[in-house]
């Protein structure tokens, strides 16, 4: 049945639904929402922050602004690109761009002028698959985290469950240990997909609260699960709660807290690599730290690395494992400070979502109530989510370049946040020598096109 899911916002707990649905229209968020960017990696329609439309949950209806009453089975169509909801069921014409001679043969002369590489963000091993198709030249974020939400998701979902509730080290590890092969699986599923590309595997970002139920039918469920009580689980869900989780217990600041997380992905990511290795495979995995400010955090989480290799090189027998290992330049200081990242870094991607909500403090799921008026009364030339504020953040960005370079001439740069799919964006990045720009997989096409213009306007060798 072709339905479209009518939210005011969406969270990870709801990406089942999103799969099924042929698209979603949201009242709250913007281009960077949570709804967005599930819906722009799996190409499908979809529009948020509409205000135009009040949702009334228990009556399954919502009202548009002239007074039309939808009820859940009417039909209506969605135009993702114009943002557009019209009432009834419109004709739609489906596109095969494998059989568009001309698009073929435009962006085969796109490749031949662009410099800059184009990479793709990826959830899966089909988003990566996908990401090849458009001319992807390989993944520039892969979200491990996604494993656990939709889809076949159950059991690691579980595991991870269990290691977040864990109370001691040794149950951490436990319930770590279980969850590894998870990890590895998809990850090599991921670097077999890519046949050689470089695929820059984010560790755990999110915080972990966003991973556990919050609703009392679900604790009960995964209280019966684990086998404990409902009064303990409750303490220990309770205990991840956070004002404002975002700058909170995320990213690398977990891998400091619980080294053996950082520990068990590390593992996963090398004996991945080093199986494809042996079995005549190509793989290239860089292993990337997120919301990094200090050069301290990365060299903490670096002596795991090291580590770690040491291990998997004496039990693969392999003497050397090919990587790279870098960070995700998200948070100002760490722009600011990006001559001393580099000093341990081999690569830098540019977080471009998060580090426009840190630099502007805007929060990016709730702009939708005031950015409107902005752009209206021109406060604002563009939406900052969506094409890079040059004037700000990209001199941020452009300062981070600098002075990493500075320290490390050859200091491999991108940026992984969605202005990557944006003209204009691209075009900045190669202005101020970026490698690579990295988007969601059906946004490619636009970049490449995008970088092979910003070639004819400031060629650089």
């Amino acid at each position: 049945e072709k339905v479209i899911l009518v939210r005011e916002e969406t969270s990870p707990e709801d990406v089942d639904g999103m799969h099924k649905s042929q698209a979603i229209l949201t009242t709250k968020g913007g281009m960077t929402s949570h709804a967005a960017l599930v819906a722009r990696g799996w190409g499908k329609c979809c529009i948020v922050g509409c205000a135009d439309i009040e949702i009334h949950g228990e009556a399954k209806s919502f009202r548009a602004k002239d007074g039309v009453i939808i009820k859940e089975g009417d039909w209506v169509t969605l135009n993702g690109t114009r943002g557009l909801v019209y009432e009834g069921s419109l004709p739609l014409v489906a596109i095969n761009l494998d059989e568009n001679l001309s698009y073929n043969t435009l962006m085969k002369l796109v490749d031949k002028i662009k410099v800059m590489g184009v990479r793709t963000n990826a959830e899966t091993p089909g988003d990566a698959a996908q990401g090849l198709k458009f001319g992807a030249e390989g993944i520039g974020l892969f979200r491990t985290e996604h494993m656990f939400y939709g889809e076949g998701s159950d059991e690691p979902l579980f595991m991870l469950r269990k290691m977040i509730v864990s109370k001691t080290e040794k149950e951490r590890i436990s319930a770590l240990n279980e969850l590894y092969k998870y990890v590895k699986n998809d990850v090599k599923d991921t670097l077999t997909t890519m046949n050689g590309f470089p695929v820059t595997i984010r560790l755990l970002d999110p915080p972990l609260h966003e991973f556990v139920p919050h609703d009392r039918e679900k604790l009960q469920q995964l209280s019966k699960e684990l086998g404990i009580s409902m009064s303990l689980l409750r303490r220990r869900v309770l205990a991840l709660h956070e004002n404002n989780p975002m700058l909170g217990h995320r990213g690398v600041r977990l891998g400091v807290s619980y080294p053996e997380i950082t520990e068990m992905q590390i593992r996963a990511i090398l004996e991945a690599t080093a199986e494809l290795l042996k079995s005549g495979k190509k793989a290239f995995p860089e292993i990337m730290v997120p919301v990094t400010c200090t050069v301290n955090e990365l060299i903490h989480q670096k002596k795991i690395v090291d580590r770690v290799y040491k291990e998997v090189c004496e039990k693969t027998k392999m003497k050397k494992i090919p990587y790279l290992y870098g960070t995700m330049i998200e948070i100002p200081r760490a722009a600011l400070k990006a001559g001393q990242m580099a000093t341990v870094a081999d690569f830098f991607s540019f977080g471009t979502n998060d580090l426009t909500q840190m630099s502007f403090g805007f929060s990016r799921d709730d702009i939708g109530g005031f950015l409107p008026n902005y752009l209206d009364l021109k406060l604002l030339k563009d939406d900052p989510f969506q094409t890079i504020d040059q004037d700000g953040v990209g001199e941020l960005i452009k300062l981070g370049v600098e002075r990493g370079r500075k320290t490390k001439p050859n200091l491999k740069i991108g940026i992984c946040g969605e202005h990557g799919g944006d003209a204009e964006s691209v075009k900045f990045c190669h202005r101020i020598g970026m490698n690579y720009v990295s988007c969601s997989p059906f946004r490619v096409p636009i970049a490449r096109l995008a970088a092979a213009q910003a070639q004819l306007e400031n060629p650089r060798k």
